[in-house]
């Protein structure tokens, strides 16, 4: 069987690529949201700063500012520095699409990438025109000025594909991206994980794509863990000579920052505790938070592998009174 080396838990937030000073370019859009997830349920920005009075004005200040995005640089860089000192043979990619290449026409609950390659491609200039406040600044953080392509795995995802439908998960495969209005390529969640955890010079890889947030067929915290464990399962079947990092993208609570909540999901990461993370109720993390679910599967790989969980880093990057922002995780486990 193929061994497993390296597992990785990543946020990729657009504030880990936006300089402090300009946190407030996404203040604005916060203000106007009348839907905020928080705890469960939504609220307008008014409501939210009052539920959470006397508020994060602390954590606003020039110096908490910096030193925080400081903080997330420097963990960003551990973590490509661990990689590359492990530089495994074959990378599975745990993300998710925010309706950035997988439309209404068709919305999967579990996608593989069957590809030989992997085209990370530049939006347009009417795309980049058209993003919300705050989000341009960092599309260079998961996509060069010019693009790029990385190596595909067609074989061992073939037979991922296989074990995994063996197991009872009718998992969808694509060998390319399906090209939405929003991206023609990878989405930014694998984007970033290529650019800044492998330096635009990964091995071999696989996306595998969970449908944490859109529409009805979202998978529940349960089928998600259970997909870890059938996925390592999979991952067995690959050549005995392979060595395998698993990484996952996304997280922590956004764009409502639940400290709470990443304190509880962090503690069962570093405990190994399956049933307290799946006991969550499902309403906690909705909203952006849901990406989060994407670390289940990893931390199912991980307990089957026996590895333990180092926290490098928690991070969070606040930027209103009402405590809208984006915790920053990031998380490694191996032997």
């Amino acid at each position: 069987m193929a061994r497993i080396v390296l597992g990785m838990a990543c946020s990729h937030g657009p504030m880990l690529a936006t300089p402090p000073e300009l946190w407030s370019l996404r203040a604005g859009a916060d203000r106007q949201n009348k839907q905020h997830w928080y705890r469960g349920r939504t609220w307008d920005y008014e409501s939210l700063l009052a539920e959470r009075a006397p508020g994060f004005g602390e954590h606003l200040t020039p110096e908490v500012k910096n030193a925080y995005y400081q903080r997330c640089q420097l963990a960003l860089k551990e973590m490509a520095d661990i990689f590359a000192a492990h530089r495994p043979d074959l990378v599975v990619i745990l993300g998710n699409d925010q309706s950035e290449v997988f439309l209404d026409c068709l919305v999967p609950g579990f996608t593989v990438y069957t590809g030989d390659t992997i085209h990370n491609v530049p939006l347009t200039p009417e795309q980049m025109a058209a993003l919300p406040p705050g989000i341009a600044i960092a599309e260079p953080s998961h996509c060069p000025e010019d693009g790029a392509q990385y190596p595909g795995a067609p074989e061992s995802a073939a037979t991922l594909v296989r074990s995994l439908v063996d197991q009872h998960f009718d998992v969808a495969t694509s060998a390319r991206m399906p090209g939405g209005e929003a991206q023609a390529g990878i989405p930014h969640a694998f984007g970033f994980i290529y650019r800044q955890i492998m330096r635009d010079d990964p091995p071999p890889s696989i996306p595998i794509f969970t449908n944490v947030g859109v529409g009805l067929n979202r998978p529940r915290l349960a089928r998600c863990m259970a997909f870890g464990h059938a996925l390592k399962k999979a991952i067995d079947d690959l050549p005995e000579s392979m060595t395998v990092a698993v990484i996952a993208s996304g997280g922590m609570t956004h764009f409502c920052i639940d400290e709470a909540l990443d304190r509880q999901v962090l503690d069962a990461l570093a405990a190994g505790d399956e049933q307290r993370l799946v006991e969550i109720p499902e309403a906690m993390l909705n909203g952006n938070t849901a990406e989060l679910k994407s670390w289940y599967p990893l931390l199912a790989i991980m307990n089957d592998v026996g590895f333990s969980m180092r926290l490098l880093d928690y991070v969070p990057c606040y930027r209103t009174e009402a405590g809208t922002g984006n915790a920053m995780g990031f998380v490694v486990w191996k032997a």
